[in-house]
């Protein structure tokens, strides 16, 4: 059961943070704050750098970015007209713990990727319904 703010079985003290880190732990939230990271970027230049965005997606994430707080966007009156993000000083203090975060990720992606295999052998074939493939299968 979801409540007005879509937080499903989420304790009501928790939705503040809850919000917060679906924000900035999204995957191209992550992506872009590290680019704008290294300065200000015009849309289509993060575009071509952030691999697999659609221009939808990376104005959403923008928006929601420059909504909280993390990103600004400055519009300057040329034609075309030019637009340019930047971090904020509160996104560029998310930098950190981003940082941290890939650090980490980075040093133990070989323990991750062997414990992936351990698990995906340990599981029973499925066919394309995805379906046990077997009736021996059930008995494991």
């Amino acid at each position: 059961m979801r409540d007005e703010g879509g937080h499903a079985g989420v304790a009501a003290s928790c939705r503040p943070i809850t919000d917060i880190l679906t924000r900035v732990g999204d995957k191209w939230s992550v992506m872009v704050v590290i680019l704008l990271g290294n300065g200000t970027k015009r849309f289509n230049e993060m575009r071509r750098l952030i691999g697999g965005i659609s221009q939808r997606m990376l104005t959403l994430t923008l928006r929601g970015l420059e909504r909280d707080g993390l990103v600004t966007r400055t519009v300057f009156p040329t034609v075309p007209p030019r637009v340019d993000y930047a971090l904020t000083d509160l996104g560029r203090s998310l930098l950190i713990p981003i940082s941290a975060l890939g650090a980490w990720a980075h040093g133990h992606r070989d323990a991750i990727d062997a414990a992936r295999l351990a698990f995906d052998a340990q599981l029973p074939p499925v066919d394309d319904a995805g379906k046990l493939s077997s009736p021996q299968e059930l008995r494991r």
